[in-house]
């Protein structure tokens, strides 16, 4: 029993140690499935005149295994055997634990829930991927049979009465296996191994050599496709701490930076509402009535000396012009350019061209009044329209419609 506490605790000193390499599993992962078969015999003459010499009886066997890696280091698989007529087997002798004198082809069978431990992976460390050849130790405990009643168990080795039909096994081996394919997702694998009759001696459970038979087979394993997508564990991608650091203060420079993006929004959307509420105030005044025997358009717009180029302080009457026009929707304009007589009178009617162009052009695209409802004409220089000899230098507005 020392030695199963010991196998015990150095399987679970490879869990803690394979655990930190390797990424998380899911339930479903890590499972294979594989078949075996070989030869087992007795391991010493019974000295109770039930058995034989070594390799008298030679007992042929198959067997299934279902299993599942933990770890790259650690698994749990579930193992049945059957146990077929002996091969050199002439009366009613036998000296193995799966032998019997019944007529039946199957004789006798064995089934464990073993354990195994990849020694390669725990002294190696894993590196990613399944090495082309590991060794790995198997270990468990079982319920063998004897298929035909105390008849066929009576002449059974090692059995003190040399009559039991059931009774507990336990099994030890090693796994000299190796990885196929591109994926290693196909294993075979030779296991020497001792099964123990753990009942034989009718002295207590206990392992003894002269209740226990040498087996060697050999088998072939499946492991099914997990979920990171391959047919084995995938390494975890570790960090050192300065490149953790490094992470957490970038993440710490995005989140001030989003901070004050969000006090911006937050200015822009304050200014957006301002400038909707004074629109919706706009929208709430009388509309303008043109006087049925006027044709001037009351606004003006005013350049500098020399200039086309309409500031900013001028829109508010191209404004009034747009909202004129948006509420009588059959009006058509004519915007008139001037020039005060600074200057020759081929530059000025140019330029009061030009400031009548300027004007339409910012209807049409800022307040989307139609090109076809405008018409523009240069008037050149004037000192008639104001006193002020600077106030000449104007765009009009009329309606032609009346």
């Amino acid at each position: 029993m020392k030695k199963i506490f010991t196998l015990c605790a150095a399987a679970a000193l490879a869990v803690s140690a394979s655990a930190q390499t390797v990424t998380e599993s899911n339930t479903f992962d890590n499972w294979y499935i594989g078949i075996n078969g070989g030869l087992a015999t007795g391991i010493h003459p019974s000295q109770l005149g039930c058995g034989g010499s070594w390799a008298k009886d030679i007992t042929p066997n198959a067997g299934i295994r279902v299993g599942r890696y933990f770890t790259p280091v650690f698994g749990l698989a579930a193992e049945s055997n059957v146990y077929f007529a002996d091969l050199h087997h002439t009366g009613r002798t036998g000296n193995n634990l799966f032998a019997n004198v019944t007529n039946t082809l199957i004789t006798s069978m064995n089934t464990s829930l073993i354990a195994t431990v990849n020694f390669s992976n725990w002294f190696g460390g894993y590196k990613g991927a399944p090495r082309s050849f590991e060794v790995s130790g198997v270990y468990g405990l079982g319920w063998g049979h004897v298929f035909g009643g105390e008849d066929g168990a009576r002449y059974a080795k090692n059995w003190n009465t040399c009559d039991k039909v059931d009774f507990l096994t336990s099994k030890a081996g090693v796994d000299f296996a190796f990885n196929l394919g591109k994926a290693k997702a196909w294993q075979i694998y030779i296991e020497p191994a001792v099964i123990w009759n753990l009942e034989g001696a009718q002295k207590g459970v206990r392992y003894d050599a002269n209740y226990a038979d040498f087996q060697l087979n050999a088998g072939v394993v499946y492991k099914f496709k997990n979920s990171n997508g391959t047919h084995n564990f995938t390494v975890a991608q570790l960090r050192d701490q300065s490149e953790i650091d490094g992470l957490n203060a970038k993440i710490n420079d995005l989140r001030n930076d989003l901070n004050g993006k969000d006090s911006e929004l937050a200015a822009k959307n304050k200014r957006i509402a301002d400038l909707q509420n004074a629109l919706d105030e706009c929208n709430k005044k009388p509309k303008y009535e043109k006087p049925a025997t006027a044709t001037n358009l009351q606004p003006t717009v005013i350049f500098r000396q020399g200039k086309s180029v309409v500031e900013k302080s001028q829109l508010a009457n191209i404004e009034l012009i747009a909202q004129y026009m948006k509420n009588h929707k059959d009006a058509n304009v004519e915007i008139k350019g001037y020039a005060s007589p600074e200057g020759s009178k081929e530059l000025n009617q140019k330029l009061s061209e030009q400031r009548a162009a300027a004007v339409k052009d910012i209807l049409v695209k800022k307040y989307k009044i139609s090109a076809d409802r405008l018409t523009t004409k240069g008037m050149g220089a004037t000192d008639k329209l104001f006193e002020q000899v600077e106030f000449n230098r104007v765009a009009t507005f009329n309606d032609n419609t009346k």
